[in-house]
């Protein structure tokens, strides 16, 4: 049966860390491809998340936040987020409620620049919406002396990007996400689709499993800790009930070592079981899950090392 897609494109999706990047891209998709903690800097590398209509395909890239790098694991990060922006036929511009317009005001200005559709999402508007948790008064105290509504912030955002379409959602609460989905489908272009229609992403098993277990590190580590840590699946065997999977938690420093494994291998074991769990629910199959820590003292900085994880082509 011949294949109905007439309209596909690259909607890449971009802006400053700790912006919702990662839970708008795994609403849009409809399953957990980005990990999500409330740490910046969560995302490294740029994921594509691949959605179908009766005739229509989204290919979605999440990227890493942006950032001014300060050695090469971060170059090779804003490598990511400067191809997204090339190959786009549609970029999305996630902003949110607290943030300063002037961060990273230089990729701002390039939205005004691109010569595809862009769209400007204001992120986490139950902020404003509710009293609840987070009150509308500390919005408006961190952003400064005058509160910040709803219409504020369009207003604002259409006089800084007056080509953008400009949408304010929740991402989380799933707030207009439907919005946002109508309106990438009519602004689609009209060629072939890219990928088959049963490839919902870019990457693989060992990926992903990498993605589950550094989220895990995330989550249970604090200061530079996260920073210094990148996962390496070195073997992933694929058996007939259950995957068995062996992973390499790389750092830079010995007493990280000591840290990531803790008293008596109580961290790690903590790390591991959590890890293993999610990994059983997104594979959807048992998995034995074995984890060592090497110290690599300058695996951020090394061409070689980085182009190993996977950084650079």
């Amino acid at each position: 049966m011949e294949d109905k897609i007439n309209k596909s494109g690259f909607v890449n999706i971009i802006g400053n860390p700790n912006v919702g990047k990662s839970t708008l891209m795994n609403a849009l998709v409809g399953e957990k491809l980005s990990i999500v903690t409330s740490k910046a800097q969560t995302t490294r590398h740029r994921i594509m998340g691949i959605v179908n209509g009766e005739d229509y395909q989204i290919v979605f890239s999440d990227t890493p936040g942006i950032l001014k790098p300060s050695y090469e694991l971060q170059e090779a990060m804003m490598n990511f987020v400067d191809t997204a922006i090339g190959d786009a036929d549609i970029i999305i511009y996630v902003t949110d409620v607290y943030e300063s317009s002037q961060k990273n005001k230089e990729y701002v200005d390039k939205l005004n620049l691109l010569s595809c559709p862009v769209i400007v999402v204001i992120n986490k508007i139950d902020k404003l919406l509710t009293p609840d948790s987070e009150s509308a008064e500390g919005v408006m105290e961190s952003a400064g002396k005058e509160p910040r509504t709803i219409d504020s912030l369009v207003e604002k955002w259409h006089a800084l990007v007056p080509k953008a379409e400009i949408l304010p959602m929740s991402a989380l609460n799933k707030i207009n996400t439907d919005l946002l989905l109508n309106k990438i489908v009519s602004i689609l272009p009209e060629q072939h689709a890219w990928y088959d229609r049963d490839v919902f992403t870019d990457k693989n098993l060992r990926f992903f499993a990498s993605e589950i277990l550094r989220e895990k590190i995330l989550e249970n580590y604090s200061k530079e800790i996260p920073y210094c840590a990148e996962v390496v699946i070195e073997n992933f065997i694929e058996e007939e009930e259950l995957y068995s999977i062996e992973a390499v938690i790389n750092v830079v420093r010995e007493s990280q070592k000591g840290i990531i494994i803790g008293k008596k291998g109580a961290a790690l074991k903590r790390v591991g079981t959590q890890a293993r769990k999610d990994m059983e629910k997104f594979f959807e199959k048992k998995v034995f899950l074995k984890i060592f820590v090497k110290v690599d003292p300058s695996w951020r900085e090394n061409k070689k090392e980085l182009k190993r994880f996977g950084y650079i082509q």
